[in-house]
């Protein structure tokens, strides 16, 4: 949730939202959260039918809808669950509803129709007890700047009526579990972008959510803080909590996720664990490096490359990249020498210098179900699919 106040100097980075307000003040009606040992999170909730133990979904999700004034449909329709304990990623490019979703979830957006409950309790019609349940990290933090690392956790912390000394205990342990015990007196507003985004998940988790949303929880972090991110929600994860984030990196999604649901145009096109949907491709991966002066040259080829490709039984689709095309190739070892005696027709037309055979990424199994790459400067270029 944004955060932030400064009774110092008013900037952009030192402003809490009024709507985060409004959330905090019914959270203060609906009650003291209760404190819970350690980062053990309550799982989810279970009724016994007969000698078996049923757990109900943690987030359970059907039929959501979102149109915004003028037409747009920003979600359109989507199912989905999340059991307990599981990292479920929403994967797509900006644009595809996912912040819209978790927005919604998070009780900051209302739904057109359709409906969404957070550990068993309906994001409409009890909102309040919702928000003690849930953790959420935006995808700019909004920190105080003016605050130390402690206290923008402390603030939370006091916002969600944690007790004093557990507040104390528990910043103590979020500080240390983010590596932000050394600059924890220091001004928020003096922090990196990674110190930052841990920062932020630090407050998301003061009050022991039993959920956690993170929504693009990377984006704009150079790889080294990236990967210092990664391993702390892996930690976390390893923890039982149950998270929902959402992300347009590939590699993200299939380090971080037990389960992948790919979005695209406000609709879920496809939902699985990494390992599954790259299985599904079929299809070995095979970049074409080209030799090109300039892109228009390179476009000229690529072009090229489709058409001599044309008719290729073997070959399922072909997307372009920035210094060449990428294939999807079926049983690429036995394919490959028919490939390259299609690419020699030309004879100088098309100048291969290099390439790679590879198993498919999640970046493939996009292009399979949305006929378009998630991001490169090429995103908007036709692809051929033979899916």
């Amino acid at each position: 949730m944004d955060r932030g106040v400064s009774g110092r100097r008013v900037t952009e980075t030192a402003l809490i939202p009024t709507q985060a307000f409004r959330c905090l003040e019914e959270l203060h009606r609906a009650g003291r959260q209760s404190n819970r040992p350690g980062l053990g999170i309550v799982l989810g909730r279970g009724h016994s039918e007969g000698s078996r133990t049923v757990t109900r979904p943690v987030i359970e999700v059907e039929k959501l809808t979102k149109v915004y004034p003028g037409g747009t449909r920003a979600v359109d329709g989507i199912s989905f669950h999340v059991e307990p304990g599981e990292l479920l990623g929403f994967l797509g490019p900006n644009g595809a509803g996912k912040t819209t979703t978790i927005r919604i979830l998070a009780t900051l957006l209302v739904a057109t129709s359709g409906m969404a409950r957070v550990a068993g309790f309906d994001v409409t019609r009890q909102a309040a007890e919702v928000r003690r349940r849930l953790g959420l990290a935006m995808q700019t933090p909004t920190l105080d700047g003016f605050a130390t690392g402690r206290e923008n956790i402390e603030l939370i912390g006091r916002m969600h009526r944690v007790a004093r000394a557990e507040l104390k205990r528990r910043t103590d342990e979020l500080l240390e579990l983010m590596g932000l015990t050394l600059v924890a007196r220091k001004l928020a507003g003096t922090y990196s972008g990674g110190m930052r985004r841990r920062l932020d998940l630090a407050c998301a988790l003061v009050h022991r959510p039993q959920v956690l949303i993170l929504d693009e929880p990377t984006e704009g972090l150079d790889p080294q803080s990236r990967l210092a991110l990664w391993e702390e929600l892996e930690r976390i994860s390893y923890d039982g909590t149950t998270m929902l984030l959402t992300t347009h990196y590939m590699e993200e999604a299939d380090r971080l996720c037990n389960r992948v649901a790919i979005i695209d145009n406000g609709r879920i096109v496809v939902d699985g664990s990494p390992g599954d949907l790259k299985a599904g491709i079929g299809a070995d991966t095979v970049t074409l490096q080209l030799e090109a002066h300039g892109p228009e040259e390179m476009a000229r080829q690529q072009e090229r490359i489709r058409a001599l490709l044309s008719g290729f039984e073997s070959l399922d689709a072909i997307a372009p990249e920035p210094f060449g095309v990428r294939l999807a190739i079926r049983d690429a070892g036995r394919a490959i020498p028919e490939l390259m005696r299609r690419l020699d027709r030309d004879g100088q037309a098309v100048h291969v210098i290099g390439l790679t055979v590879g198993q498919p990424s999640l970046d493939d199994v996009f292009v399979k179900y949305t006929g378009r790459r998630i991001r490169t400067e090429a995103a908007d270029q036709p692809i051929i699919l033979g899916w």
